[in-house]
């Protein structure tokens, strides 16, 4: 699991280095890449990445942190190896506009862009408050966190300690917004690959930075959330 991960992590470092010669945003979006049976998917807004691994038995890791015009300043979650958290790693890749063309040693990796993060609803969201018997409790910000990443049209929810390096969890895939129903279609989720393929649509509505968020969880549990974006 670790060779996966670790293997993913240079490509992406690579594409932060080249990108800077860019504009800042310009690998924004999501991506995808298969090597063998297992399939790859890597979202990259401003300041913030993530990169996760799958395959038709189920999901097998995830990582990511924040990003610079000098590459990666921070890995805040790794499943694969926790080590990796509070890291800033190195290595050496390409970005050629519309795929990132990866070659280590004798293997070339092409990245194919999905999206290019342009939705009103891209960016890193965690949330802030959650409902409990119709009071609507603010969530302290702290080392243990969630976070949603939206790109154009992928989304990814992580559950972590930044300070510890635990991973308590991550899903997602395809997501739209449109007339205040935001809806997610399940393509991975760590905790439950039966969930794969399930579509979730709750009511939602955003002011400013703040995501207004309410329906039910992939448990079918009512759920009544306040996301703020970072």
């Amino acid at each position: 699991m670790k060779t996966i991960i670790h293997f993913f992590f240079i490509l992406f470092f690579a594409v932060t280095l080249t990108a800077s010669a860019q504009a800042q945003n310009a690998p924004a979006g999501a991506w995808k890449a298969e090597t063998g049976n297992t399939h790859a998917l890597m979202l990259i807004i401003p300041g913030y990445f993530s990169i996760i691994t799958y395959d038709a038995t189920g999901f097998k890791s995830t990582m990511g942190g924040t990003w610079d015009d000098n590459g990666i300043t921070n890995i805040e979650f790794n499943s694969a190896d926790s080590a990796q958290v509070g890291t800033r790693p190195e290595a050496n890749v390409t970005f050629e506009g519309d795929n990132i063309v990866t070659t280590l040693g004798d293997k070339t990796t092409t990245w194919t862009r999905i999206d290019d993060g342009n939705s009103p609803m891209a960016g890193v969201w965690q949330i802030t408050g959650r409902e409990n018997n119709g009071t609507m409790n603010t969530m302290q910000p702290g080392d243990r966190k969630t976070i949603k990443i939206l790109t154009g049209t992928k989304f990814q929810w992580i559950a972590m300690n930044t300070k510890t390096g635990q991973f308590f969890g991550s899903g997602g895939g395809a997501y739209t917004f449109e007339n205040g129903v935001y809806t997610e279609k399940i393509e991975f989720f760590s905790r439950d690959n039966s969930r794969v393929g399930a579509t979730l649509t709750f009511k939602g509505s955003v002011s400013g930075n703040k995501w207004d968020h309410s329906g039910k969880s992939s448990k079918g549990d009512p759920i009544h959330e306040e996301w703020t974006r970072k």
